[in-house]
């Protein structure tokens, strides 16, 4: 049996394969002198406000669907179905919106689009519907009370540095200094809310697998058949072609549990949680101690909150279909999947359990099952620690 200290070494052991870090630990060291911010638990970096108000602070951030666009273009190639790509503007944007409800920016906010794409592989049609997109998708965000301007952006080909399609955003704001949420009052003893990522929210068109846009890499090869690659090796780096798609599945493949093929279920876009969050914070913004989203890192990004919190989940969603399939196909450990995965819940509300009841109402009213999935309780020491019980097993992080 391997040792704990071996454990660790061993996690997100098939995403590191394929030259993706799950804890962006590089990218930590990189950044670890810069200014932290005005609030340096907050979520996303608070700057101080551009007009040089006092009381106000801006905020600019950036965020891409990641290898999901490379996933959409092997989609478009096999069926034709342009849509696709619509999926991943909708992805790109509430990766940056749901990032910055964490810190309490729910208005107000102007886009800005980059697209980098292989003018060779990716025709006029993918760019024009994706532009489209993006005008539609902030005019349903702004609907839903999420007010977000649509400024344009760059097209750029650059096939020498692009294999297929990189569609990225950034989003800029500012914000009442007194509403920021700053992460800093999460404390033991509160509880943590997760709003779960599968089902069919009241403004989403179709079911959510849950997929989200993180650890899409492994999700590509590791649930997908080794024909793509010879079929597409656009898709992939080769230097990763011993392990590129190495999976069972082929897209177009269907599964009993879900209501469509392999392949739209890892497509799945990301579901925004910022119409929920807005209603919260207007209703009781003191209650919320801290708003994590469970991007990168999976059910451990909770790490990065507050200080000198054991954060203890036992009592999580059942874990949806399309996770069963990537565990299942690609033989990654539980623990790596939930370190790479947000498994069944992407958003995270910590708060006193006095306040639980009342968000977890409000997220059912946007047909959100929301539930109680775990506690703050005080570290053994001075940094922050993840203990994630399950059925197929208890893990500690770090």
């Amino acid at each position: 049996m391997p040792t704990g200290k071996e454990k660790k070494n061993q996690d997100a052991r098939l995403y590191s394969a394929h030259g993706v870090s799950a804890n962006k630990s590089e990218v930590k060291a990189a950044i670890a002198h810069l200014d932290p911010g005005l609030f340096p638990t907050a979520f996303c970096k608070v700057l101080p406000d551009i007009t040089k108000d006092p009381t106000f602070c801006s905020v600019i951030h950036t965020d891409s669907a990641g290898t999901k666009a490379s996933l959409a273009y092997m989609y478009f190639k096999e069926t034709g179905n342009v849509s696709v790509f619509r999926g991943i503007v909708r992805d790109a944007v509430v990766m940056n919106v749901d990032d910055l409800a964490c810190i309490g920016a729910v208005d107000s906010l102007l886009l800005n689009d980059t697209l980098n794409r292989n003018k060779f592989l990716i025709p006029g049609e993918v760019i024009a519907t994706v532009i489209d997109e993006f005008d539609q998708f902030t005019k349903k965000l702004t609907r839903l009370g999420i007010s977000v301007g649509f400024g344009g952006g760059e097209t750029a080909d650059v096939g020498d540095l692009v294999r297929t399609i990189d569609v990225i955003c950034t989003i800029t704001t500012r914000l009442p200094r007194k509403e920021v949420v700053t992460n800093d009052h999460i404390q033991p003893g509160d509880v943590i809310v997760g709003l779960a990522s599968s089902g069919q929210a009241a403004y989403e068109d179709v079911y959510n697998s849950g997929m989200g846009s993180n650890g899409l890499t492994l999700a590509r090869h590791g649930t997908l058949h080794p024909d793509y690659r010879t079929k597409y090796p656009e898709a992939y780096d080769p230097a990763i072609r011993e392990t590129a798609f190495s999976g069972k599945y082929h897209l177009t493949d269907t599964d009993p549990h879900l209501p469509y093929d392999i392949g739209t279920a890892l497509l799945s876009p990301t579901r925004p949680y910022a119409p929920i969050i807005r209603e919260i914070l207007t209703l009781n913004f003191d209650g919320v101690h801290g708003l994590v989203h469970c991007t990168g890192g999976g059910q451990t990004k909770c790490l990065n909150a507050g200080r000198e919190i054991h954060y203890v989940k036992d009592d999580l969603f059942p874990v949806p279909r399309v996770f069963d399939i990537i565990q299942q196909s690609s033989n990654a450990s539980w623990r790596e999947m939930y370190q790479v995965f947000n498994m069944g819940h992407r958003m995270e509300i910590i708060c006193p359990p006095a306040a639980a009841d009342q968000f977890i109402d409000i997220s059912k009213q946007y047909r959100v099952e929301a539930k109680v999935i775990g506690r703050c309780e005080k570290s053994s020491d001075t940094a922050n620690h993840v203990t994630i019980i399950t059925s197929e097993g208890k893990y500690a992080f770090p």
